[in-house]
């Protein structure tokens, strides 16, 4: 009997959409000139590089020249805070403990290497920022400063109100940055509505390739390049661009917001199954952060903390494996760390915490069968 197999890792990294595989593939095979060539080989790469970058800012209401390609989401949250540091005065940092851990980690490095102030803002039980406290750190001092604070937190999918957020941040003078890339590709944005300096994506989120993502700079910023080396991306990253996956990237952006209803309703009905059928079949579960609230966390994932003893914890995902099911503890970035998950310790009480959780992540290639195999699976286990 074939050993069955279910995906639901799909906040560290989404199946690729078949159309931007063949998109890929015709650009590879067709389309080899390098874009910074004058010749007509790269006036056709090229071309198509600033399509796809017009294509991103139409739907996101940006200007192309504020779209800049990179290799991921990492690669632009250090991009922008350290250049913010370098070019544009800043002297504090206001950011939570349960950041992507590219926030997190290039902030230290900021506070240990450049001497800016490192500030975190207070947190309830579910991971949103007290906005009260976020107002009190903006008026300490007049130091120029910059918030990041994620729109959907990548472990336990938590929303905040970033444009609550922004409009705070404009009546103080700060800048804004969000790492939105558990969000760019399944919720709208508006950045002409929502006024954020500066944001971040990664397309292998949202069913595209690893490797290529893009960071928002809004217009007149003052940044100077981070990369040196080429004029690529108007002097923000020099070297040649990634061609093949700036069109993957493009043509998953496209099917993600032309499909974004339909697509946004099957997984959220997935999601609400899962949750009920968690409720009722493994009694004692709970929902970390706000990730078992359809109205107040991502639609994509939940993470969940289950009764099961921490001695007997050591096999569960060792045994969801065997099982040819697939999910984590945590972001993936942070798979081979014992220290364990930094969001749900600075979240769960020390009881919580002692009990395993585990994120499950959906996307439009799940199904109600495979959720109904793994809470079969999950019962037997929690059950032995």
């Amino acid at each position: 009997m074939e050993q069955k197999r279910v995906y639901l890792d799909n906040a560290a990294t989404t199946r690729v959409r078949p159309e931007v595989i063949e998109k890929m593939q015709e650009a590879l095979a067709n389309f080899y000139g390098n874009p910074s060539s004058t010749h007509s080989f790269g006036r056709s790469a090229k071309t198509a590089v600033e399509t796809a970058r017009k294509t991103i800012a139409k739907y996101v209401n940006a200007q192309p020249s504020e779209i800049v390609f990179t290799s991921g989401g990492t690669e632009a949250d250090n991009m922008i805070m350290r250049c913010a540091v370098r070019d544009l005065g800043v002297k504090t940092i206001i950011t939570s403990k349960i950041e992507h851990h590219a926030v997190l980690h290039t902030a230290e490095d900021l506070e240990n290497e450049d001497g800016i102030s490192l500030q975190f803002v207070s947190l309830d039980s579910h991971g949103c920022p007290n906005l009260q406290h976020l107002e009190e750190l903006l008026q300490d001092n007049d130091s120029k400063k910059l918030v990041s604070l994620m729109h959907i937190n990548n472990e336990v999918g938590t929303r905040i109100d970033i444009k609550k957020v922004s409009e705070i941040c404009q009546r103080h003078g700060a800048l804004l940055h969000s790492d939105t890339v558990q969000s760019i590709g399944h919720y709208e944005w508006d950045l002409k509505e929502v006024q954020i300096d500066f944001l971040t994506a990664a397309a292998h989120k949202f069913h595209g390739p690893k490797g290529i993502g893009f960071a928002f700079v809004r217009k007149n910023s003052g940044i100077r390049a981070f990369i040196s080396g080429g004029s690529q991306e108007r002097g923000f990253r020099g070297g040649t661009e990634s061609f093949h996956n700036i069109v993957g990237l493009e043509q998953a952006f496209i099917m993600s917001y032309d499909h974004l209803e339909e697509e946004r309703a099957y997984v959220t009905e997935l999601k609400r199954y899962f949750i009920e059928r968690m409720k009722s079949e493994l009694h004692g579960t709970k929902f970390n952060g706000h990730s078992g609230d359809l109205e107040k966390s991502t639609y994509t994932l939940v993470n969940v903390c289950l009764p099961v003893d921490s001695q007997k914890a050591l096999m569960l995902l060792f045994h969801l494996d065997i099982k040819g099911i697939a999910c984590s503890k945590g972001s993936a970035c942070q798979s081979g760390s014992d220290k364990g998950s930094h969001v749900l310790n600075e979240l769960l009480g020390e009881g919580d915490l002692a009990r395993p959780s585990l994120r499950f992540s959906f996307s439009k290639y799940n199904t109600k069968e495979e959720l109904d195999y793994v809470i079969t699976v999950l019962k037997e286990f929690v059950e032995s």
